[in-house]
């Protein structure tokens, strides 16, 4: 397949699937305000400087998320369909479910959904941890056994127990891909949870994280798994022409769940888990936040942060949640251009 067509069939993959997400925005949002799916701000004491500040969002739709994961799997069966059709020629060669390389990404995808619609569900009927639907220790056990899945998929069923070091080459490891794989998954779905705090910032920052690794992808030969990140990448951006502030409805659980398995996913098949945290670098300053937050009040006593996730301390020292998105893109953005320059340096290094 030549490269010219690679990256048309990438584009058009995009078209389709932002198309898909965009025009079913209607549907999904009378569905949410009809049956008044919204948003149940927590109640806690120990956190009343985060509730002061979006007491006001309460009863905004949640479970926008599926428009993303939606879109993408209807895109996926949609060009396998017609490749089942009239299979052969150009129907076939856009056709990018495969199992080599985007069957597993799209199983964790659609588990990661469904385990966040039903958290989303718990949260709007008030069941769950300070009414919230899931706790964190819920969550992180539920991102473990998905984690572990996956890693037994790759150690076991693929033969994978090698991890790639830009510069440097592959490693073999052994049975510690296992343990490594679990952390990855977790960790990544973890922080893509703690990134949706403020209206189109988890969109923004993943957007540019799937974009990034759809190029890795690309380079990689992996043009199936490219094209699938394209279709993500595509529903994401749907989300976000609503999402932007004052968001019509949120992404929820549904969505950053689903998304942050699915990447830490791909930056394994991919085989750049290394530069994972330069790609989703706010992903890191996020759950990172939390994590020293947490640490501090049990050692000092005292909070380092006015509140987190840290996108929440900058609203509490006055910024506006518009300032603090469009910043936290733009790092964003120059964190994967810097991680996709390590990895490609590496790559062309390896070919040479």
């Amino acid at each position: 397949m030549s490269s010219i067509f690679e990256i048309s069939r990438i584009l058009i993959v995009v078209v389709i699937s932002f198309s898909i997400a965009f025009f079913s925005t209607p549907l999904l949002t009378y569905f949410l305000y009809k049956y008044r799916l919204g948003k149940q701000i927590r109640h806690s004491e120990a956190s009343p400087i985060f509730e002061s500040m979006h007491k006001g969002k309460a009863g905004t739709p949640t479970m926008g998320g599926i428009l993303i994961w939606g879109s993408t799997i209807l895109t996926v069966l949609l060009f396998w369909l017609l490749d089942v059709l009239w299979g052969g020629g150009f129907f076939r060669s856009m056709n990018f479910l495969t199992r080599q390389q985007t069957l597993l990404p799209l199983g964790s995808l659609l588990f990661g959904a469904i385990i966040g619609l039903a958290d989303d569900f718990l949260g709007i009927l008030k069941v769950g941890p300070h009414g919230g639907g899931l706790g964190v220790r819920q969550k992180l056990g539920l991102y473990a056994i998905v984690s572990l899945v996956g890693a037994w998929w790759f150690y076991f069923k693929l033969g994978w127990d090698y991890i790639n070091v830009p510069f440097l080459g592959n490693f073999h490891i052994g049975w510690w891909y296992i343990p490594i794989f679990i952390l990855v998954i977790t960790a990544t779905a973890f922080s893509s949870n703690e990134a949706d705090g403020l209206d189109g910032l988890a969109g923004g920052v993943l957007a540019i994280a799937f974009g990034a690794y759809g190029i890795i992808a690309y380079l990689h030969g992996m043009g199936d798994l490219a094209a699938l990140c394209a279709a993500i990448v595509g529903g994401i951006l749907a989300f976000l022409w609503f999402n932007i502030y004052p968001a019509r409805f949120f992404m929820g659980d549904t969505g950053s769940m689903a998304l942050g398995i699915t990447l830490g996913v791909i930056a394994m098949l991919t085989n750049a888990m290394i530069v994972l945290p330069f790609i989703a670098f706010i992903l890191v300053l996020e759950s990172g936040s939390v994590i020293l937050q947490v640490a501090s009040k049990k050692l000092r006593h005292k909070k380092l942060f006015l509140s987190t996730p840290i996108h929440h301390h900058f609203e509490a020292k006055g910024w506006p949640e518009t300032k603090v998105t469009m910043r936290f893109w733009i790092i964003a953005a120059v964190f994967a251009m810097l991680g996709l320059i390590i990895e490609l340096l590496g790559f062309s290094i390896h070919l040479l």
